[in-house]
């Protein structure tokens, strides 16, 4: 393994992604919307719900439909924490993987199908290097991005939520164990099952679009888990997302080996 080709293309890509507007604006402004202008706005949801009157106002009731593991890890709360800790601990946590989700899948589709309609990728078939450095030198070009805002945007929204919530919770509350778990095991996870489908969709378009919205598929199992916690069919714990986790990795790891499989350069000059 050539470690110094599969850094050069990881540069020239990186580089590519800094300059493409179309790239960098959706991945600066869909986190910004999501780590901080949402949970700016959940912030006040208390304030809200427990008006005189409010539909919300009460959480007995609600409690007692949630999962007991989760009442316990309330204890000790009162109603107005209870509804921060829900919203911007629990009903965050599948939203913020939608993050390192849209980053991986638009870098790679551009990487892989994007060069391809641009005919910038003729040249980089003709260099000295293996189709397995090249094809790693892609998927890190678009991992480590999606890694870098995923990571990124946990720290801001660290910040943001602890601010946020101050006057409610008067303590710093975020992050959980279960958080951790979900940046550092289910985050990269999240990214590889984007760039990993992508690439493997990318090898059978020409170009960046359709790669792009065929590829946007994969992220209707995110979409799932949130319609699921909203509507208390599940509630993301640290079982859970050790869970996920692991499914995920395994379905990385079919997706990347199948991909690698059948991504051959003399198929890709074909298509140029």
């Amino acid at each position: 393994m050539n470690r110094r080709a599969v850094a050069a293309i990881v540069r020239k890509d990186l580089t590519v992604v800094l300059r493409s507007k179309a790239i960098l604006i959706p991945m600066i402004v869909v986190p910004l919307v999501m780590l901080l202008i949402l949970p700016l706005t959940m912030a006040f949801i208390p304030n809200l719900a427990m008006a005189p009157g409010a539909p919300m106002s009460g959480m007995d009731e609600f409690m007692g439909q949630m999962p007991a593991a989760l009442r316990q890890s309330l204890a000790g709360l009162d109603e107005a924490q209870m509804i921060i800790v829900l919203m911007l601990v629990h009903f965050m946590a599948p939203l913020y993987l939608i993050l390192p989700l849209m980053v991986s899948s638009v870098v790679a589709a551009d990487s892989f199908a994007g060069e391809k309609e641009r005919k910038t990728l003729e040249a980089l078939l003709y260099t000295p290097t293996t189709d397995r450095e090249l094809y790693l030198g892609k998927l890190l070009s678009a991992w480590l991005p999606a890694m870098g805002v995923a990571l990124g945007g946990f720290v801001v929204y660290t910040v943001v939520a602890n601010a946020a919530a101050w006057p409610v919770m008067g303590r710093i509350f975020f992050p959980n164990a279960m958080w951790i778990a979900l940046v550092v095991w289910v985050a990269p996870a999240v990214a590889a099952l984007g760039l990993g489908a992508t690439a493997l969709i990318s090898a059978r378009v020409r170009g960046f679009q359709e790669a792009y919205q065929l590829g946007g598929i994969v992220v209707l199992p995110v979409v799932a888990l949130v319609i699921a916690q909203a509507t208390g069919v599940m509630y993301f714990n640290m079982g859970l997302v050790l869970l996920l986790g692991l499914v995920l990795w395994l379905i990385d790891g079919i997706l990347l080996g199948v991909s690698l499989r059948i991504f051959r350069r003399e198929k890709v000059i074909e298509q140029i």
